[in-house]
């Protein structure tokens, strides 16, 4: 088939050591594109490579994408994009796979990484940590056209992505109707399965299992970051990782004599960009858009009589793989990982479903969300869904409050650490109209019962974005 899209090489590369043992996320992103080319087999890919796709790391290269290029010498200066948190890392690689299939370019390099653990090393050492300088900008730099966060939710949680992760899983706690003993031995659980996992994959960042009771409980090495989140919960973004996949045209594979058994093609793939802050969700334990996505590639699967063998969901925090797991109808029974999820396999922020992808086949705040099947023998078109406009018409956001004073009903919550001795209830609730607000705690007492009893569902009074029982 002239047009058919197919990854031809890909690569995963890690680095642990010392700080002058580790490289800057720019040197590690060039070894990545470097083995991926060797991995297909024909090096000479790289003289038809017509583009590549980065998506926006912790770094501040302007554009990694040209210096790539010009570093390794091909033969034509491709194409360069990178995007921000708030487009979906699939996305990258849907756009290369339809551009391909249409016959508008020949080859796609999709290619992310992080240094952060240098950048960790450097104040551990005392080390002084340069970046290469990269003023020249990307031909395309590609942002979310709405915010992730809302006014009262920023305020109270910042940028972190852990607090409003934590909240939407309390929501999902009421949701499943677990109570808080209960809920918290099954996310160590889960957790502890997926740190078996990670220990038997040569990529991940860390090389042994944690046991339930050591996922379960606070410790100096395991703080509790955000209700009921403690640190082995979370993803784990403290790495030096990097990974690429060099996508082609079957027609090119073939001329290029490349291999069949490096053959992998994308079969089919959904997408949601339907974006609602969390503070304006209807639900906070759902997502309309995700579960359309979802029933797309499930149908998809359906009618081209696949059965898939293995998945890995999104795992920066429970919370993620418990929604992917729901809106795909998944049983218990069924492995959620092969990488080992990215609190042990490593959780570049906005790179990790590219690693994910390299070992198989989601972004930022959980805002969007993609789904993609990958197959060695499955040579029809490649099939693609975009379920935007539907998730649109069908999922509002729910209006903000305006009230400074009254009732509302906690809809889920989390607490934080808001300084070394003191700590913060972080509520959001729905007013007496059912507007959405976000409001804080720092009564120790009230703070206490939100961790000993469920409070999802009972209501509260606040004055000024304060909370009282």
């Amino acid at each position: 088939m002239k047009h058919r899209s197919v990854v031809i090489g890909v690569s995963a590369i890690q680095q642990k050591g010392d700080f002058e043992n580790l490289d800057e996320a720019l040197l590690i992103m060039d070894q990545a594109v470097k083995e991926a080319l060797s991995d297909s087999g024909n090096k000479s890919i790289k003289d038809h490579i017509d583009e590549i796709r980065i998506p926006k790391g912790f770094w501040r290269y302007r554009d990694p994408g040209k210096w790539i290029a010009k570093n390794n010498d091909f033969k034509n200066i491709p194409t360069t994009y990178v995007t921000k948190i708030g487009v979906l890392q699939q996305n990258l690689i849907n756009e290369a796979c339809q551009k391909i299939e249409n016959g508008e370019i020949n080859a796609s390099i999709i290619l992310g990484g992080e240094a952060r653990y240098k950048q960790l090393r450097s104040v551990i050492e005392k080390k002084e940590y340069f970046e290469t300088k990269l003023d020249e900008n990307p031909d395309f730099y590609i942002k979310a056209k709405e915010d992730l966060y809302g006014d009262e939710e920023l305020q109270e949680l910042g940028a972190m992505a852990v607090g409003y992760y934590a909240a939407i899983e309390t929501a999902i706690r009421k949701n499943d109707d677990e109570n808080i003993e209960e809920h918290q031995n099954n996310i160590a659980s889960m957790y502890e399965e997926f740190s078996k996992v990670a220990s038997n994959n040569e990529d991940a960042w860390l090389d042994h299992p944690y046991s339930k009771k050591e996922i379960l409980e606070t410790s100096k090495k395991n703080k509790m970051l955000a209700y009921p989140y403690n640190k082995l919960h979370c993803t784990s973004w403290n790495v030096n990782q990097s990974a690429a996949l060099v996508i082609c045209s079957e027609e090119l594979a073939d001329k290029l004599e490349i291999d069949n058994k490096k053959r992998v093609y994308p079969i089919s793939s959904s997408e949601n960009n339907h974006m609602i802050a969390i503070q304006q969700r209807p639900k906070l334990y759902e997502s309309l858009g995700m579960i359309y996505a979802a029933k797309s590639i499930n149908g998809m699967m359906e009618q081209l009589d696949i059965r898939l063998d293995a998945y890995d969901l999104y795992s920066c925090f429970p919370a993620a793989v418990k929604m992917f797991s729901k809106s795909l109808e998944l049983g218990s029974e069924i492995p959620k990982t092969i990488t080992g999820s990215m609190p042990y396999a490593g959780g570049p922020l906005n790179s990790f479903v590219i690693h994910s992808t390299v070992k198989t086949g989601v972004s930022g705040m959980m805002t969007k969300q993609s789904f993609c099947v990958w197959g060695k023998e499955y040579k029809e078109h490649f099939i693609f869904d975009d379920v935007t406009e539907r998730a649109k018409l069908d999922e509002n956001p729910v209006p903000l409050s305006n009230i400074t004073e009254g009732e509302g009903e906690i809809i889920g919550y989390t607490i934080i650490a808001e300084s070394k001795h003191a700590s913060k209830a972080v509520l959001y609730l729905d007013d007496e109209k059912k507007h959405r607000k976000v409001v804080s705690s720092f009564d120790k007492n009230f703070i206490n019962l939100l961790m000993e009893e469920e409070w999802v569902g009972k209501k509260v009074k606040f004055k000024d974005g304060q909370a009282t029982p």
